[in-house]
């Protein structure tokens, strides 16, 4: 009862509304409650997202570091980049004169050499070594294995055959074999990732 009789007092009804100084404060607590809640939220997602970042373990994976320095011309060598296989290949004049003289416009996914290697340095071809039909590893990367009759790469699960580019010229594979990012860092050293 005091309350309302207060209220009579000051000459205001109960249920009238409070003046402007009033709804500023109401305003400035709800504006208040809401930026609390927002640190707070950021406080707990933050370290959320943090955790689910790759670790330096992982990091260091993610990259790999190629010699070449005991690649002869003509031969290829077998790596691994991601948990994949890796060919890293060093052409032979006559294989780049090959790979050079076929049609672009005769090839199923058309590139030619200079597009899958890096300009200088068109001797080495660096690609995944994983058949783009269902993910077989091609043979033709170790010494004696077949290469197939376009003397590049042979997958034995369906037949794909890939020339001394890693083009796919016969088979089911729809792609060529996939060529990954990759830099010298070094006449003799390449970094893939």
């Amino acid at each position: 009862m005091a309350t309302v009789d207060h209220a009579m007092q000051s000459g205001h009804a109960a249920d009238e509304p409070m003046g402007e100084e009033g709804y500023r404060r109401r305003d400035f607590l709800s504006i208040a409650a809401v930026s609390f809640a927002g640190v707070g939220a950021a406080g707990v997602v933050v370290p959320l997202v943090s955790q689910m970042a790759p670790s330096a373990d992982v990091l260091a994976q993610s990259s790999t570091e190629v010699d070449l320095s005991a690649i002869a011309p003509g031969q290829a060598i077998k790596s691994q980049f991601r948990k994949q296989p890796l060919f890293v290949r060093n052409l032979t004049p006559e294989e780049i004169a090959e790979a050079d003289k076929v049609p672009v416009s005769s090839l199923r996914d058309p590139q030619t050499l200079a597009q899958r290697t890096q300009e200088g340095k068109k001797n080495w071809l660096i690609t995944l070594g994983v058949c783009t039909h269902l993910g077989c590893v091609p043979l033709g990367a170790g010494e004696g294995e077949n290469r197939g009759p376009f003397g590049g790469y042979f997958c034995p699960c369906h037949g794909s055959a890939y020339d001394t580019a890693g083009r796919i010229r016969q088979g089911p594979a729809p792609k060529n074999l996939q060529v990954p990012p990759y830099k010298f860092t070094s006449p003799t050293t390449v970094v893939v990732g």
